[in-house]
């Protein structure tokens, strides 16, 4: 199994107190910064942008962690400026042609990944293999944080970690977005997760930042 990483949520990030949270992220190692961008028609929520990114991309050397839940991100690609180290995701759903966001992903250096809802089924990532670099699994459906986990989240983790090594693809990534809580961290580990986007019931619970993600480092590693 690939080594874990963290992509703290930053939706869910004390926006007056991101210059402290950015210091203990870089002194944590952590690996990325998810940002999640809404066009408020894909999802029905309006949620950061292209300037954000922008900002956190000239305050730290972090790696982001882009989630496009827009309609025709492939359309939308050129609003941003990635690269090495950062990964890109798109949503089966949002476009019928898919692989063309990916390739255009791919030609930045970027990582691509291609996101699915709670209700798409494992394979559909299926076809577009030779151009993932990982699989992001939706455990709640996209637009708002604080939801429950969506019922049979870990099997279908397990079902694309399955699908990822039977069809020789071992070292692309399984990214899970949503209730990687402190309990549901190591459970998603277990099933074959290995990249977590953490917000308010894990990175960014209440209590010490560093701790929290200590904590929930520790529940993955010990998985």
């Amino acid at each position: 199994m690939l080594p874990p990483r963290i992509s703290p949520s930053m939706m869910c990030a004390d926006i007056f107190r991101l210059e402290e949270t950015l210091c203990v992220f870089e002194e944590k190692n952590i690996d990325l910064l998810h940002v999640d961008v809404m066009d408020g028609v894909f999802v029905p929520n309006y949620c950061l942008g292209t300037d954000y990114c922008a900002r956190l991309r000239a305050r730290t050397k972090l790696g982001l962690d882009i989630h496009l839940m827009v309609t025709r991100p492939e359309e939308k690609l050129g609003f941003f400026t990635f690269g090495r180290g950062d990964t890109v995701s798109v949503h089966y759903e949002s476009t019928p042609t898919p692989e063309k966001a990916l390739e255009r992903i791919r030609e930045t250096g970027a990582e691509a990944f291609l996101a699915i809802d709670p209700d798409t089924p494992a394979v559909a990532v299926e076809p577009f293999l030779p151009l993932l670099d990982g699989v992001l699994l939706m455990s709640v459906y996209p637009g708002f944080a604080g939801q429950p986990m969506a019922p049979g989240s870990l099997e279908k983790i397990s079902a694309v970690r399955k699908l990822l090594d039977e069809k020789g693809c071992p070292s692309v990534r399984i990214e899970v977005d949503g209730c990687v809580s402190f309990a549901n961290a190591p459970k998603m580990r277990r099933a074959g997760a290995d990249t977590f986007v953490s917000g308010t019931s894990g990175v960014f619970a209440a209590g010490d930042l560093a701790e929290n993600i200590d904590r929930i480092l520790c529940g993955i590693k010990g998985a």
